[in-house]
């Protein structure tokens, strides 16, 4: 009801908006204060300490007892962990990725969509890469990751104009593509080729290669990373090589998923 914090049009409830948008600054900027967060989102102290003693009696949020700042509990990552074991992906994924692992030598990362954003759920790390503090629990955005484009590339209509519509594009580095019509593009390249290529669009340094992961339903649940620092990548030597392991990997877990392909 409009009288009581709902948005008539979109149906959200604001209260519960803005609770959910302080724990995304938790997990982004680790202990906040009250005043840290009344200025971060806008919001005037009253609102922020109401609702945070509301996440806090809920077990969402911690508060440290000697500086009385406030930080994410490990709630939300146990029951993260739940949902990716009850989907089985880690679990039937996981010896293709150590496979995949021996055979190029690089670091290999399995994620999943979680609105626009992609959740790194396991990772074989090369002890040669560039270390970015990617790992596994950590958040990025769909648009501008191996994992994320092909999954996007392969999501239906209108499920995917949904999550585009959501995006907000930023250039975290030179190669970020920030348009979302030339992001549509990509993506339709993505599906004619059967694998991503994130050439530094979200760190410098970094070229990741991805191949999507379906359930038995043909719905891209997962997918499936090579990632190598560009200075040791030969386009000549590795595209064919990684891009055709990263397939094919995906293609094998996807048949443990039940995905049977046409």
């Amino acid at each position: 009801m409009p009288g009581h914090g709902t948005d008539e049009k979109s149906n959200n409830v604001k209260s519960v908006m803005k609770a959910l948008l302080i724990m995304e600054e938790l997990d982004k900027s680790g202990e906040l204060s009250i005043g840290d967060l009344s200025e971060r989102m806008l919001m005037d102290k009253a609102t922020v300490h109401r609702l945070i003693n509301t996440i806090k009696d809920a077990g969402y949020v911690n508060q440290n007892p000697d500086n009385k700042r406030y930080s994410n509990s490990l709630k939300l990552l146990a029951m993260g962990n739940r949902v990716m074991e009850k989907s089985g992906v880690k679990h039937i994924a996981r010896p293709y990725v150590e496979e995949l692992a021996r055979k190029t030598g690089e670091t290999i990362n399995l994620g999943i969509r979680v609105g626009n954003k992609i959740i790194y759920v396991d990772k074989l790390e090369s002890s040669s890469t560039i270390k970015v503090g990617l790992g596994i629990g950590v958040s990025v955005p769909s648009y501008c990751s191996g994992l994320g484009k092909a999954i996007l590339a392969f999501t239906p209509e209108p499920e995917l104009k949904e999550i585009i519509d959501s995006i907000t594009f930023e250039g975290f580095t030179d190669h970020s593509i920030i348009d979302s019509g030339l992001f549509m593009k990509e993506l339709e390249k993505i599906k004619q080729k059967g694998y991503s290529v994130d050439d530094e669009e979200y760190v410098d340094g970094l070229i990741c290669f991805g191949a999507p992961i379906f359930d038995f339903h043909g719905k891209p649940i997962a997918a499936i990373s090579v990632s190598c620092p560009k200075y040791r990548y030969d386009e000549e030597k590795h595209l064919h090589l990684y891009t055709g392991l990263a397939v094919e990997a995906a293609g094998s877990i996807s048949n443990r998923m039940g995905y049977k392909s046409e």
